[in-house]
């Protein structure tokens, strides 16, 4: 059915929304706490390393269609194993903590909205309300999803678009002047290496691919597409909210820094449309998620890399599977900052993708490309892996033990599966017969 399928800018449209509901206006003050004036380089670096990670997506998407994405990457390149399993849970727990991410960003500016004092109680309880909404949203299905999706999508890009084009006019050029010391330079990749996560939506193309038309092109256009109209966005609101609100303005309003911005030159009407754009924003960004991640689940569960209670089907009698994705989002969003959540993210999709990559040159006679640059991306997506641990371990030691309690988990929990199910994978066929 022809008319049924996805096309090209409805797949970038799909990644682009949830990329930016998962970047500006939740993390922005975060990666300004990190590296100050340096933000905007910060955005630039996070969508240059993205691209060496596309490369690889946008090849073996369009070779093996396939809507558990990644995980079908990994399962041909380095076949039935415990690792497969682990990162097959990994893929699902990722949307978990991306959830309470969002969650937390909008509890912030919504205790800003109403100029109500944010105590870490306060913050819990709006954080609980917005996931138990969405967790009912999308118990009722996909049509009511779509359906509030749209709309929050053209809110959120409208807000933006107005934000940049407004503000760019009152930019103090003093805070927006790069500092290049080492120090500086330093903690600029390290920004960029938790900022890394405002890019990780282009991967739901993959995810989507059997649903889309011509996925053999369309696939790796999309990608690329979605990652430069990003990183176009990101990096000019960076500009326009540091230079209108500076380092330390970001730093001291940073769990609703993009509101604040808007004050210099919208003054207390562009801080509350702002605000209520990002409440749209970081709505959307829990509604796609918790739907996605969903989709994703049943995939994997379908082809035995869940448990079955993760089976969209089983929800409508049985919603187990909707409710520990809602519940452990809350937990997560209670425990954790919002620099927390965003090196947790960080480093569990930087695992995905390192294995991703390394099947691809595992698989390069099959799927195409250039070995030398698939070891090129191997070594940037290591060594930015790299950079997050150090920086985890200097800064955020309670998040460093997480991520690691969080692999062990997904190891034992994978090993004990496999012993008591005695489940296998199996590869699918080439994309041929699953267009």
């Amino acid at each position: 059915m022809k008319n049924s399928k996805i096309g090209l800018w409805e797949a970038v449209s799909l990644a682009v929304g949830t990329m930016i509901g998962a970047g500006i206006f939740s993390i922005l003050g975060v990666g300004a706490q990190i590296c100050g004036n340096n933000l905007p380089i910060a955005f630039l670096i996070a969508a240059v390393i993205s691209l060496s990670v596309a490369y690889s997506y946008g090849i073996l998407g369009s070779k093996f269609i396939s809507n558990a994405g990644p995980i079908e990457f990994i399962i041909r390149g380095i076949g039935d194993n415990i690792i497969t399993g682990s990162l097959s849970i990994l893929m699902w727990f990722s949307y978990v903590i991306s959830i309470s991410l969002f969650a937390k960003a909008f509890s912030g500016y919504f205790l800003a909205l109403f100029n109500i004092h944010q105590t870490p109680l306060l913050i819990s309880v709006v954080e609980g309300i917005v996931i138990v909404f969405f967790t009912v949203l999308n118990f009722f299905g996909s049509k009511a999803v779509g359906k509030a999706e749209f709309w929050i999508v053209l809110i959120k890009l409208s807000v933006l678009l107005s934000f940049v084009l407004l503000g760019i006019w009152s930019i103090n050029p003093e805070f927006i002047k790069p500092v290049l010391d080492n120090k500086s330079i330093v903690n600029t990749f390290f920004a960029a290496s938790v900022l890394f996560l405002t890019y990780m939506g282009f991967g739901l193309i993959t995810n989507a691919s059997e649903n889309m038309e011509n996925p053999e092109k369309n696939v790796p256009r999309a990608i690329y597409l979605s990652i430069l109209i990003v990183a176009f966005i990101y990096i000019s609101v960076a500009l326009v909210a540091l230079g209108n609100l500076g380092v330390e303005g970001l730093i001291r309003s940073k769990e609703y820094a993009l509101a604040e911005a808007a004050k210099p030159f919208l003054g207390s009407i562009g801080f509350t449309l702002v605000a209520i754009g990002a409440l749209f924003s970081t709505s959307s960004a829990i509604n796609a998620t918790l739907y996605g991640g969903a989709n994703i689940a049943y995939v994997l569960s379908k082809k035995g890399h869940l448990p079955k209670v993760f089976e969209r089907k089983i929800w409508f009698n049985e919603p187990e599977g909707l409710y520990i994705t809602a519940v452990l989002s809350f937990l997560f969003a209670v425990l954790f900052d919002l620099s927390g959540i965003s090196s947790i993210i960080s480093f569990v999709f930087l695992i995905i993708y390192i294995f991703v990559i390394s099947s691809h040159y595992r698989m390069i006679k099959e799927a195409g490309g250039n070995k030398v640059v698939v070891i090129f991306n191997l070594i940037v997506i290591f060594s930015v892996f790299i950079v997050l641990i150090i920086y985890q371990w200097n800064q955020q030691k309670e998040s460093f033990y997480t991520s690691f309690i969080i692999i062990l988990t997904a190891l034992v929990f994978e090993f004990f599966y496999r012993k008591i199910t005695g489940r296998i994978f199996t590869k699918r066929h080439l994309n041929k017969s699953n267009v």
